[in-house]
């Protein structure tokens, strides 16, 4: 089987990338290494067993002429290219904006094309600042005002959720819509505003733990090899076909016992310091207190549960930076 992952080269499509590849697959990639990186494929590059299994494009999935012949060329396509973290689109919203919903409409309309079916990843951020949990794939949304511009990701991400639904509705698309939850692992980094890298490094170099906002969010996290694991098998699932489906961890923890937590394992001597949003972002930043997946969805579908625990993922990843 040919596949094709939009944004193969970032933390989750990397993982992806290697998976199939390990399954006998082959794989095309393409992405524009905005947030991506070739070091998290460059050991698949030099695999000998992928060699002539691997196909890399540097370029982004806004060029049409390049995703319609890459679509045409596959058999499966799973969509993971996002402008992606609350700093990058903090920084760039207009790139993001136009990244997440023209990028996918092009990937869309080519699917439709060559008949193609495809996995889009969307965020459990389209929620927005629901306060109960577990989050039900079938609950209203609720966002904050136009002016904080970190709605305008969850903006994008339902938007792509509409397109697809629509496809499949008119067009009978195949089409399957992932809702990720916090995903964690090797490769992911902190630049762009995600917490347990950064909590990680900053431990490990005994710098303050920076804490946003006063710690009390809470988050439940899921490693990528059970997430990549999901996106597999919701791919040769059936029933999947034009649901919304949630991935995503069990175990709830504040940011604050999170900072806690990785001090302790790391037997780091750093403070814990809390930050103002204000002063770790800027005003145009609100966040989401709690956000808990509900995985029944997922779990009757496939017989899907986390198998990675917290205190696993936190080890993985502690053993992973320090050997870096």
């Amino acid at each position: 089987m040919k596949v094709l992952i939009t944004g193969g080269a970032g933390f989750i499509g990397s993982n992806l990338a290697e998976r199939c590849l390990n399954l006998g697959h082959e794989v095309y990639i393409i992405d524009d290494l905005s947030t991506g990186s070739l070091d998290n494929i460059r050991h698949l590059q030099n695999h000998h067993d992928f060699a002539e299994k691997l196909h890399v494009t540097i370029d982004t999935i806004l060029n049409r002429e390049v995703v319609h012949e890459l679509v045409n060329i596959c058999d499966k396509v799973i969509h993971l290219a996002a402008a992606v973290g609350v700093r990058y689109i903090l920084e760039n919203p207009l790139t993001s904006i136009i990244t997440n919903i023209q990028g996918t409409e092009n990937v869309l309309e080519f699917c439709n094309k060559f008949r193609k079916k495809v996995v889009v990843a969307s965020s459990s951020e389209v929620y927005g600042k629901h306060l109960h949990a577990p989050l039900v794939e079938t609950d209203n949304i609720i966002y904050g005002p136009p002016e904080l511009v970190r709605w305008s990701y969850a903006g994008t991400k339902l938007i792509d959720e509409f397109t697809a639904l629509a496809y499949y509705k008119t067009k009978q698309l195949p089409v399957i819509i992932i809702r990720l939850f916090n995903t964690i692992g090797p490769r992911q980094r902190g630049r762009y505003g995600m917490v347990v890298p950064r909590f990680i490094q900053q431990a490990l170099r005994n710098d303050p733990i920076t804490v946003y906002g006063d710690g009390s969010q809470t988050r439940t996290f899921t490693y990528v090899d059970d997430v990549v694991e999901a996106i597999m098998n919701l791919l040769a699932c059936p029933g999947a076909i034009g649901q919304i489906i949630n991935i995503g961890g069990s175990e709830e923890i504040s940011i604050k016992s999170l900072a806690d937590v990785i001090k302790q394992m790391t037997g780091s001597h750093s403070e814990i310091k809390l930050i103002p949003y204000e002063d770790a972002y800027n005003k145009e930043f609100e966040d989401m207190h709690r956000r808990v997946p509900s995985i029944e969805k997922l779990c009757g579908l496939l017989g899907w549960k986390p198998n990675t625990s917290l205190q696993d993922m936190l080890w993985n990843l502690i053993e992973y930076y320090r050997s870096r």
